[in-house]
């Protein structure tokens, strides 16, 4: 569909289009994230120039055309999220500070949207379990986020129940006082590691534009890149999808988003179902937090808190 504005005052281009596109088209769901979509994607034109930035200031008696497919662009892709309620299996460790989860591949960490629509998370399902215990409280459960895992991981996930452990609990995190260890099933055009152990450190970053799918890499550090170190030992190996992949343990000493899928990928071994980072295909993401290892914030006593992992060798 293609449509055609003329600009009656000087504006900039997003402005122009979410205050006129809506009556043109007779559509009036133009979010600002859609608008920005349209541009950045390159079909929007300026007196005939292509113009790519939001920003842009089109001037008063300025002809703007907008070229796209409505239906592919009002089309909104749900997400394959699991539905999941945490149940006692799942709590791997809880007191009165801390409670340690086993998160579902499929499930986000926090609430994010599809459209319009608000999608379930594990933080809600957290509260919504300690209010399960507790249901004669007036209002929701505390459960603090301090650290996050992708979507599509697996395995042991923290959650703080007082605010008053959050500052230390997050100063560990932010000084790397947590052993954290990740199961991975990686391999690729290269194959498989031939070395038995092997360390990545490098500046990681973003790389991909921020309307496109959020990729990450090295990039140097003066360029806005974080240092990162992932420690692999490679245990084993398992057939997947007829291809030969390596059982890898990964040891985190930073961290980094993406982290492991980037260290892998660079390394020509991306993980088994990162479609993201060029992994063999596989019914899932094969990474899957096993261990967080760290001295509880209160009581000093040392924790090693373990989630069994369901693709990984003998489980």
């Amino acid at each position: 569909m293609k449509y055609t504005l003329t600009a009656d005052v000087r504006t900039r281009l997003d402005g122009l289009l979410r205050r006129e596109l809506p009556a043109c088209s007779g559509n009036g769901d133009f979010s600002n994230s859609k608008i920005r979509r349209l541009i950045v994607a390159g079909a929007v034109f300026v007196d005939g120039r292509q113009i790519r930035r939001p920003a842009y200031d089109v001037f008063a008696g300025s002809t703007v055309t907008v070229n796209f497919e409505e239906e592919k662009f009002f089309f909104e892709k749900k997400p394959d999220d699991i539905s999941f309620e945490v149940s006692d299996k799942d709590v791997l460790f809880e007191d009165d500070f801390l409670i340690l989860v086993n998160k579902p591949a499929f499930f986000p960490v926090e609430e994010t949207f599809s459209g319009a629509q608000k999608r379930d998370n594990l933080h809600n399902a957290v509260v919504r379990y300690l209010w399960s215990k507790n249901p004669s409280l007036r209002n929701p459960p505390y459960a603090g986020i301090m650290h996050r895992l992708d979507r599509d991981t697996s395995g042991v996930i923290l959650f703080t129940k007082q605010r008053s452990v959050n500052a230390a609990v997050h100063d560990m995190f932010e000084f790397h006082r947590f052993v954290k260890i990740y199961k991975v099933l990686c391999g690729g055009k290269s194959g498989v590691p031939r070395q038995k152990n092997f360390t990545v450190e490098s500046y990681i970053g973003r790389i991909s534009p921020k309307s496109a799918a959020c990729r990450w890499g090295t990039i140097p550090q003066n360029k806005g890149g974080l240092y990162s170190k992932t420690e692999f030992s490679v245990v084993g190996e398992k057939m997947l999808s007829g291809k030969k992949c390596a059982a890898v343990k990964a040891k985190l000493f930073t961290g980094r988003t993406h982290q492991i899928r980037v260290h892998l990928s660079e390394a020509g071994f991306p993980v088994a179902g990162d479609v993201l980072y060029g992994g063999i295909p596989a019914e899932r993401l094969m990474l899957h937090s096993e261990r967080l290892e760290f001295d509880h914030p209160v009581t000093g006593e040392h924790l090693s808190v373990y989630a069994p992992c369901s693709f990984f060798l003998g489980e």
